[in-house]
């Protein structure tokens, strides 16, 4: 769009946008740049008029990442037993995230927020019922998945926008300091096999669900899964009805 200001549009009369109008602009400025002031440029108004269609930043957050959202369709193939689905899972919504750059975030502080993340869990909540779990132990175990997901996501998303040839030489000049100081340590990083950042994620996230899996075997009913981890990790889980769904992302940040 040419121009800037709200007379930039219509023949110099103020400019008519809709809601429709400002996903498009949000989407091209991706999430990572998502502001008020940045839509409001690119469609040529400012951004008291996007406050009309849209509940701040906040508002404006959900509408273009429940949007993008609606894009992830998840493959589920039926002969895949629950680990392998459950690790597939995080594969894609893992790839799918860092394929739009700043979708991390939004994720990280409230999941499912909105219609598209909540019929992204249903569908893999309806995925674990077909493999045999009751709704909230199929809930548990996609809420678990999905959190850890998310988190090393967005742990990867920050890296990919903090990373500079300056940043990644004064990193492998650290490493290297650290291995000369110590030599045990440096003898035992010689012996690791070199993995790439998204093959370690992914050693990372089968071990974790395969774990959680192990712990929430078809059948185990909710309270006993919540106990026994509770007991493995040194907790007393508290009696009663938890948060919701969306508290699982939130507090794994």
């Amino acid at each position: 769009m040419s121009g800037s200001g709200p007379l930039a549009r219509n023949g110099g009369r103020p400019a008519t946008i809709d809601v429709a109008d400002i996903v498009a602009a949000g989407r091209e400025l991706g999430m990572r740049d998502l502001s008020l002031s940045a839509v409001a440029a690119r469609l040529g108004v400012t951004p008291a008029a996007l406050y009309r269609h849209v509940d701040g930043r906040w508002g404006l957050e959900q509408l273009v990442g429940e949007s993008l959202l609606a894009d992830l369709e998840l493959d589920d193939d039926p002969q895949e037993g629950v680990e392998a689905h459950l690790v597939g899972f995080s594969a894609q919504l893992r790839r799918f995230t860092l394929e739009h750059p700043g979708l991390a975030d939004y994720l990280q502080s409230v999941f499912p927020r909105g219609a598209s993340g909540a019929a992204l869990m249903m569908s893999e909540v309806a995925a674990l019922e077909r493999r045999g779990y009751d709704t909230s132990a199929a809930l548990v175990l996609t809420n678990a998945a999905a959190a850890l997901t998310i988190g090393l996501a967005a742990a990867e998303d920050h890296r990919s926008a903090e990373e500079h040839p300056e940043g990644r030489r004064r990193r492998e000049e650290a490493a290297e300091r650290i291995v000369a100081e110590h030599p045990a340590l440096g003898a035992a990083y010689t012996r690791m096999p070199y993995v790439t950042g998204e093959v370690f994620t992914h050693l990372l996230l089968t071990a974790a669900i395969g774990g959680l899996v192990a712990v929430a075997p078809v059948g185990r009913p909710v309270d006993e899964i919540i106990a026994e981890l509770g007991r493995r990790g040194g907790l007393v889980p508290s009696p009663g009805r938890g948060p919701g769904p969306g508290a699982v992302a939130a507090e794994a940040r």
